[in-house]
């Protein structure tokens, strides 16, 4: 393939951002073909919240998603993203869990593993990208990446050399909240082609507007692959639109050697799948906006949705600004951690109990506790001595990486749900969500069995079986 290669990310991560993850493998697979054949990198189409939304609302099996996929997809590389040690938790798991997940994954059909962590700890990397070497997978490291007095060219150079030494085939740029300007991503992709021979990825988000922009002088400087999303499920807090991202590079060397007649049709197949989206009311307009206050405050678009879910709740929809304005405060205090998750949901959870309770960390909830006690790996910037003090007092903060306190968990998960075992990947699914596996599991066998659901004790009884 000549020019730029793109992953087409709308099975992922563009839904993900504008419909809270809800398209489901029976609307995916109609169109699979066509985009098989468009000439795409890579498509992203599992990991990041797929999984979770898969069992939690679309009451759908991920592995067997990701089977039916793979054989859908024979001529395009598939890919996901993973969270390190935390696999598509919000945890950190044993070595042994990761493994056998990573291991799962590519048996299942995933050829390249995108794999970051939300603190850009590389230790917290170093288990999911030997194990997707050892299992015969392309191994990309991501950097989040995030502004702040630390996070400077020099600091993501250093990065992106450790990941590379680390053995990874390739390195993203993560910009998940839509925040990488232009000209800085010029400099940053200059600086990293002069050290790193592996291929460079740019991923980022149109949330703020700039991300089209930002992309082009990337191209310029010498990046290898892009990633965006067909233009009905493009842009707004989703990736840059694909078509009009190529329709730009054309008549230049970077000119991507894809089928736009099939595109095209593509793109007219997911024109009807958002306006019904539109129509159920999955699709919320106000996440098609360029937001510039991203810009200020770097919150991802799922991140503000969620603020905005969590101050109804509270009645506190009037403290929109005032919690916009405590986030970059809560975030400095804790050592500019990047606002990804599970980052992202803990500083705003933070953000919005200090300025809902009127005073700063008089409750603090326990995943900010473990963070500032080191459970989540190494800040960026130590975090000060007076906001440990009032966040954990006196305890002990942890300095190792966090994954060496885990015993080995594969075979005790194995063992408590040895009755609802149908497929090995049934242990990974309840390792990471045991509650939801737990009523997925008793509803498939009630199903299967044509039993009725109560005499397996399932809490949901508007469940089908």
């Amino acid at each position: 393939m000549s020019g730029i290669k793109i992953t087409e990310t709308v099975l992922r991560d563009a839904h993900q951002s504008l419909i809270a993850t809800r398209m489901t493998t029976e609307e995916m697979l109609p169109i699979a073909e066509k985009l098989d054949k468009v000439g795409f990198y890579a498509l992203e189409v599992w990991g990041g919240a797929t999984f979770d939304s898969c069992l939690r609302y679309l009451n759908e099996d991920p592995w067997e998603r990701l089977r039916s996929l793979r054989k859908a997809f024979k001529n395009t590389k598939l890919q996901m993203l993973l969270r390190g040690q935390n696999l598509l938790g919000y945890k950190h798991y044993s070595d042994d869990v990761v493994e056998e997940f990573v291991k799962k994954s590519l048996e299942n059909g995933i050829d390249i593993i995108r794999i970051f962590d939300a603190l850009n700890d590389v230790r917290n990397l170093k288990t999911a990208v030997l194990a997707t070497k050892k299992y015969g997978g392309h191994a990309q490291g991501a950097i989040s990446y995030t502004t702040s007095p630390v996070h400077n060219t020099k600091y993501y150079v250093n990065l992106a050399v450790e990941m590379q030494e680390m053995g990874v085939d390739s390195i993203c740029i993560k910009d998940m909240s839509g925040i990488l300007l232009p000209y800085v991503a010029e400099g940053l992709v200059r600086e990293l082609k002069k050290v790193i021979t592996v291929p460079i990825e740019i991923h980022s988000h149109f949330t703020s507007g700039v991300a089209n922009q930002t992309y082009m002088k990337a191209i310029e400087a010498g990046a290898d692959i892009i990633d965006t999303a067909i233009s009905p499920l493009g842009n707004g807090t989703s990736q840059p639109a694909t078509e009009p991202m190529i329709a730009s590079l054309e008549g230049s060397p970077y000119y991507p050697d894809l089928d736009m007649d099939l595109l095209l049709e593509v793109s007219d197949y997911f024109k009807e799948l958002r306006d019904k989206y539109l129509k159920e009311g999955l699709l919320n307009t106000k996440v098609l906006n360029v937001d510039v206050n991203t810009l200020k405050y770097q919150v991802p678009g799922g991140m503000l949705s969620n603020l905005v879910s969590q101050l109804k709740s509270q009645n506190a929809e009037d403290k929109y600004e005032e919690v916009l304005k405590e986030v970059p405060r809560v975030r400095e205090d804790l050592g500019y951690p990047p606002l990804v998750t599970p980052l992202s949901q803990m500083v705003g959870t933070q953000a919005v109990f200090n300025v809902i309770l009127g005073e700063r960390y008089k409750m603090i909830p326990k995943e900010i506790k473990d963070y500032v006690k080191g459970l989540y790996g190494k800040p960026a910037v130590p975090i000060s001595k007076e906001i440990k003090k009032i966040i954990i007092g006196d305890e002990e903060v942890f300095t190792g990486r966090p994954a060496d306190l885990l015993a080995p968990q594969l075979n005790e998960y194995r063992n408590e749900i040895k009755e609802y075992i149908e497929q090995e990947e049934d242990v990974l699914t309840y390792a990471l969500f045991p509650q939801i596996a737990m009523k997925f599991f008793k509803q498939r066998l009630a199903a299967k069995y044509k039993l009725d659901s109560e005499l397996l004790d399932v809490e949901n009884k508007t469940y089908p079986v």
